[in-house]
């Protein structure tokens, strides 16, 4: 049977740039669709794009408004290629209206000198030595992923009892099991839980507006992840006036940067 995660990106060829797709029960939110899914399938759109050359190393989400439960169409086109590079314009409709804006950049990635200068944490456990986190009371996203928490960083318990930092690390991967892609690396950098539930311990009425991942991994690193756990690390840098940010990265099981990511979300007291 298909991994649910590649039915909510499935799409159709709709002629021209265009593309047909639908929600997947499996990835619902508390409003509307999980964003993960709804981005992963905007650069799928790309993926499977006819002029589409090398690989993705950007892309950016803006979320106009709450996507229903029900079909949707994308539409993909090329902006401009270069030598090395093809950027793209996306937009998803539904409905006749625009609910999602976006862009990508691809690229012909060439082998030259390479260094990381983020670091891990130290002494971050292996995913086999912590409990999965339980499902229970989370919208159904959630149960699509296998997420693993290090001690003193989960998400909950909600207590209304403020804390001094909105920090995450755990590590995650699709459930049940599926091989690490660019699409399913798009979603995994958008399954950190709101920076403002961590920060207050208590919930509060959210939207991402504007979600843009960098992708550090080519499809060998990708391949040579295989469908094991990844570790996330995320944190709010500001929270001010009804908006605040994420910051957060991805890595492998071995070391290597997979991807980082930043938004900017909207809450409400």
């Amino acid at each position: 049977m298909p991994h649910d995660f590649d039915q909510a990106i499935l799409l159709a060829p709709a002629g021209g740039h265009r593309f047909d797709g639908a929600t997947h029960a499996a990835y619902a939110n508390m409003v509307g669709p999980f964003g993960g899914t709804t981005g992963a399938a905007m650069l799928n759109a790309v993926l499977l794009h006819s002029e589409r050359i090398g690989e993705p190393i950007a892309l950016t989400v803006n979320f106009a408004s709450p996507l229903a439960d029900g079909a949707f169409e994308i539409e993909a086109c090329p902006a401009r290629t270069n030598r090395s590079t093809q950027h793209w314009q996306i937009e998803l409709t539904q409905n006749g209206e625009v609910a999602a804006t976006g862009s990508a950049v691809f690229a012909q990635r060439r082998e030259t000198w390479s260094a990381t200068e983020a670091q891990l944490p130290p002494d971050i456990p292996p995913a086999s030595a912590l409990r999965r986190m339980s499902q229970a009371g989370f919208p159904a996203w959630v149960s699509r992923y296998n997420m693993r928490f290090l001690p003193g960083f989960a998400p909950g318990p909600f207590t209304g009892e403020e804390q001094d930092h909105s920090i995450s690390r755990f590590w995650v991967r699709d459930e049940p099991p599926r091989p690490l892609d660019f699409p399913s690396l798009a979603a995994i950098c958008d399954c950190f839980f709101p920076r403002i539930f961590i920060r207050r311990r208590r919930p509060a009425p959210i939207g991402t507006v504007t979600l843009t991942t960098y992708f550090h991994a080519d499809t060998p690193l990708l391949a040579q992840q295989g469908d094991r756990h990844v570790l996330g690390l995320a944190r709010g840098l500001n929270f001010r006036n009804g908006y605040f940010d994420q910051t957060a990265e991805v890595w492998s099981d071995d070391g290597h940067m997979l991807a980082s990511t930043h938004q900017m979300v909207y809450f409400k007291e």
